[in-house]
């Protein structure tokens, strides 16, 4: 009955917005749109797509209402991208295949068997069993305690000014959700939409490709986003452009080493130039963070904590400084043993 209502709620839509039946009879072909935009994730499964015919997945989604179930075929839900992937397509051939997946979805809960009847409720308690509350005393009278639910990301775009404070409370993720690279796993590669970035009213947000989908054949890593870029730059599944304006410009990769003695019991520090220089050109880091001179920067712990030195990338866009032995590297030459004496 939901989706006869739906239908019948569809065709209502399209007939006050001045359709007439000529119009309808010329109507895209929403068969044809699902074969080609929708199908391949619909008729799998794929990222928690509902499957054509199956009933009890689209259920749910139907009481939503057309208007709802339109919007998000339009605009992009989840990982699900805006016109499914394909923004050639009209407001009225996104709704068409959406309606011949409702459709699809109605013939199979025909044919679905009917459920048990649900068991008869217990009759209700005589006013003779059910004893009146006792009040407590005015002194023994507390509160209930008030939760505050945390702001989702498109109230977010809304009201930028309160979500920046509920963010930054304790109760609505840490101290650390200022970091992206600190995030909780629940919250690290979200599709564009609901990243907090960019912006879910414009369309072209929608059209992006989700990180998970893109990030799906990459070696992964355990910092960040999940993804080791540097063996994905190795193995070629990522190609980052030199030049902004030409793309035959070739990077000046410089293959040097160089390392830093440390005191105390910890390895050394090794700084490979050509993992960096792959990415970076030498004025990213020369004179202004690091003088290309021996002996001329004094590095710690501290000033990269603080944000300095090796800190302004690591820990804010490249991997934190938690995993020590990613930088201390270089195992220290254990002593000579004393010869032995006569």
């Amino acid at each position: 009955m939901a989706i006869q209502n739906f239908l019948r709620a569809a065709l209502a839509a399209a007939l006050l917005g001045g359709a007439t039946s000529a119009v309808a009879a010329t109507m895209p072909n929403g068969k044809g749109i699902y074969d080609a935009s929708c199908a391949a994730c619909h008729s799998t499964g794929v990222a928690g797509a509902p499957k054509l015919s199956d009933a009890a997945a689209w259920g749910p989604r139907i009481k939503t209402g057309a208007t709802a179930l339109y919007a998000s075929a339009t605009k992009g839900k989840g990982a699900m991208p805006a016109r499914g992937g394909n923004p050639a397509l009209s407001d009225a051939e996104v709704n068409a295949a959406v309606n011949y997946m409702i459709g699809q979805a109605d013939n199979r809960s025909k044919a679905a068997p009917t459920p048990a009847p649900a068991p008869a409720p217990k009759p209700a308690p005589t006013v003779a069993q059910v004893k009146p509350p006792v009040a407590a005393p005015a002194s023994q009278v507390k509160a209930a305690p008030v939760s505050v639910a945390p702001v989702p990301a498109v109230a977010a775009a809304v009201a930028p000014a309160a979500t920046a404070l509920a963010v930054a409370g304790p109760g609505a993720g840490g101290v650390n959700t200022f970091n992206r690279l600190m995030r909780p796993p629940a919250q690290r590669n979200l599709p564009p939409a609901e990243d907090g970035i960019h912006d879910p009213a414009n369309d072209g947000t929608h059209a992006l490709q989700p990180p998970l989908t893109a990030f799906a054949p990459m070696s992964k890593s355990g910092d960040g986003n999940r993804v080791d870029w540097v063996k994905a730059l190795n193995d070629k599944l990522i190609t980052p452009r030199t030049d902004r304006n030409d793309p035959a410009v070739q990077p000046m990769v410089m293959d040097l080493n160089i390392v830093r003695e440390v005191k105390g019991s910890m390895p050394d520090v090794v700084y490979p130039h050509k993992q960096h220089t792959q990415w970076l050109d030498c004025s990213n880091c020369h004179p202004a963070i690091f003088i290309p001179q021996k002996g001329a920067n004094q590095i710690s712990m501290a000033s990269i904590l603080l944000g300095q030195k090796c800190g302004v990338c690591h820990g804010k866009v490249a991997f934190p400084v938690s995993d020590c032995r990613r930088c201390h590297s270089k195992s220290k030459l254990a002593p000579a043993p004393e010869a032995a004496k006569p």
